[in-house]
């Protein structure tokens, strides 16, 4: 098997979890390499459901490594959560099947207090983030004040970093209104985890130049998607890391070369949380249709998200940032018994064709969609089980988008299940 990058073409929520899922099967690795517990993934194995937010989705797989690289901001008590809740589920977690890099930065209580301020305060202007910290945490991390997994190993450690960490927070807090942060409360909470979190730190760099020496099949799983990343999404309504696939390099320490192919994965529609430009959203019974039915909402915050028709101009101009080889088109059962269907293949900003969306934000919300009408499906899609079982028009739909975006599909997804994926050409041939 190639080594291979999978990453969201839309703004999340693309199904990236049980695409992971599926083709981890063929690997002996599975890497996190960006993003923090903003991310959900959900897997429906077995009618048991699975939720994750750091932990890889091949963690299910049994004789598998999981290894969350130093590109993520990790909150050791989620993660702690997390854990415990696997194992309730029957899934064991040990130094033999989880590695932590070394490296890698925490997100801290203080973190998600002043992601949560800072968006109370910006009122309509704010971005939507999910009051997790991510933001506020890779703030730190740039800034050379976070505390990192490695200063777990000593207490010493721990209270030297907090000291530098607190120094810049206090003086922020007291300007935003607030008390200082709890120094003591916040090295006792550190002290009394780090020996849990601590054992499965390693040096994930040397851990994945091995495996490759070794000829290890290795999956790299992104978080979010390509129009949350922090240079080329809908900014400023973006996450704060870079979800491309490029990052995969740097959230891992894998050197250039080393990764074989990009599996890009999108919606057969579109789907937006929090705020932001949204050009083919729905806001009437179509849009409250796809949410019921595609159960959108948030894996991690609950969130209802917003929906709209399917962007091939977007997802194409994503395929060509990340490189994707092939897409994996998911939730296709979600638009059986809708009557007509429509495809974003470009915008119109003030009366000129725009082939892409434009960076400026401005610019983005006063996009108008243009768009190419075809024929629904009465049938259901969700029980096929190969491609030939899907109705003509279902196919058309597909063929179709496969066009505008450029680049071919390979994988279908026709329900939450990890049976009801359907594999069109194979993933892993030298082609």
């Amino acid at each position: 098997m190639p080594n291979i990058v999978a990453v969201g073409l839309q703004w999340g929520d693309e199904g990236k979890g049980k695409i992971v899922d599926f083709i981890a099967s063929r690997a002996d690795i599975v890497v996190r390499f960006q993003g923090g517990h903003n991310a959900g993934h959900t897997l429906v194995v077995g009618g048991k459901v699975f939720k994750l937010s750091l932990i890889p989705s091949g963690v299910i797989r049994p004789n598998l490594l999981s290894v969350i690289g130093n590109g993520v901001v990790i909150d050791p008590w989620v993660l702690l959560n997390e854990i415990e809740t696997l194992e309730a589920m029957g899934i064991s977690i040990s130094e033999r099947n989880l590695a932590i890099a070394d490296c890698a930065s925490l997100v801290l209580p203080l973190h998600s207090e002043l992601d949560i301020l800072r968006e109370r305060i910006a009122g309509k202007a704010k971005i939507g983030t999910t009051g997790r910290g991510i933001g506020p945490a890779y703030e730190d991390k740039v800034g050379r004040r976070a505390i990192r997994i490695c200063d777990l190993a000593c207490e010493s450690s721990i209270s030297k970093r907090l000291d530098a960490l607190l120094e810049h927070h206090s003086a922020l807090r007291i300007g935003l209104g607030q008390e200082r942060p709890d120094r003591q409360a916040l090295f006792d909470g550190l002290a009394e985890i780090a020996p849990k979190v601590y054992r499965f730190a390693a040096p994930v760099w040397q851990l994945l130049h091995n495996a490759r020496s070794s000829k290890k099949n290795i999956l790299f799983e992104g978080a979010q998607g390509i129009f949350l990343d922090i240079d080329y999404g809908t900014y400023p309504f973006v996450t704060s890391s870079s979800t491309a696939a490029s990052s995969a390099y740097a959230g891992t320490g894998t050197a250039p070369g080393a990764l074989d192919r990009v599996l890009g994965i999108c919606k057969a529609y579109s789907t937006r949380v929090g705020s932001g430009p949204f050009p083919t959203e729905l806001n009437d019974e179509v849009g409250r249709r796809l949410a019921d039915v595609g159960q959108e909402r948030g894996t991690v915050t609950g969130r209802r998200r917003r929906c709209g028709w399917f962007d091939a101009a977007m997802v194409s101009q994503a395929c060509r940032l990340s490189g994707a080889y092939a897409v994996a088109l998911t939730k296709i059962d979600v638009l059986d018994g809708i009557e007509e269907l429509k495809i974003g293949v470009g915008y119109k900003l003030d009366g000129e064709f725009r082939e892409f969306l434009p960076p400026l934000a401005e610019e983005q919300a006063r996009a108008i969609p243009v768009y190419e009408s075809l024929p629904g499906w009465r049938e259901s899609t969700a029980d096929a089980r190969n491609f030939a079982d899907f109705p003509d028009n279902a196919i058309a739909y597909i063929r179709r988008i496969e066009k505008l975006i450029g680049c071919p599909i390979r994988i279908l997804s026709n329900s939450p299940r990890r049976e009801s994926t359907i594999v069109l050409e194979d993933l892993f041939s030298a082609s």
